[in-house]
């Protein structure tokens, strides 16, 4: 954010390098789907002066389709297919609400997706919105109020 997008992306690029001969490829992946990228995303849009409804649904998407990944390269790796045992444990869930609230039926599997789906950008939501109010409050003490276009509502609170 305080050197530009291209120092985001060399600091990325340099910390997964690092992550890759300190830690192994498995350590460095998972940094660059889960926070690499979506820091790169993030910085990215605030550096452009992008509004933050913009900034957050793009690092929401960004982070969930990190989250995705890394549940793919963890099935790869564990020879398991996690998305069969989520997909697995949301049906069995549903069937026993639905039998316990006295509704018999099954629940299909469009409906699993999209509880998956939505439960996915649920979590990134949350998370990236955190992270948005927390980076607006400790940059503006950090004196980068100018850089920042930040809603009225923390401005005010702020």
């Amino acid at each position: 954010m305080r050197w530009g997008i291209a120092a985001g992306r060399k600091t990325m690029v340099a910390t997964s390098m690092l992550l890759l001969v300190l830690s192994g490829p498995v350590k460095a992946l998972t940094y660059l789907l889960k926070h690499g990228i979506v820091g790169l995303t993030m910085g990215t849009l605030w550096r452009l002066g992008a509004n933050w409804t913009v900034s957050i649904l793009s690092c929401t998407t960004v982070r969930a389709i990190g989250a995705v990944g890394y549940v793919l390269i963890s099935s790869f790796l564990l020879r398991e297919n996690i998305l069969s045992l989520i997909t697995i444990n949301i049906h069995a869930s549903l069937t026993f609400m639905f039998t316990a609230l006295g509704v018999h039926t099954i629940p299909s599997m469009n409906m699993i997706y999209a509880i998956f789906t939505t439960l996915v950008l649920l979590n990134s939501g949350c998370f990236i919105f955190l992270l948005h109010l927390l980076y607006s409050v400790f940059l503006t003490k950090l004196g980068m109020k100018a850089s920042l276009r930040l809603p009225r509502w923390i401005e005010r609170a702020i």
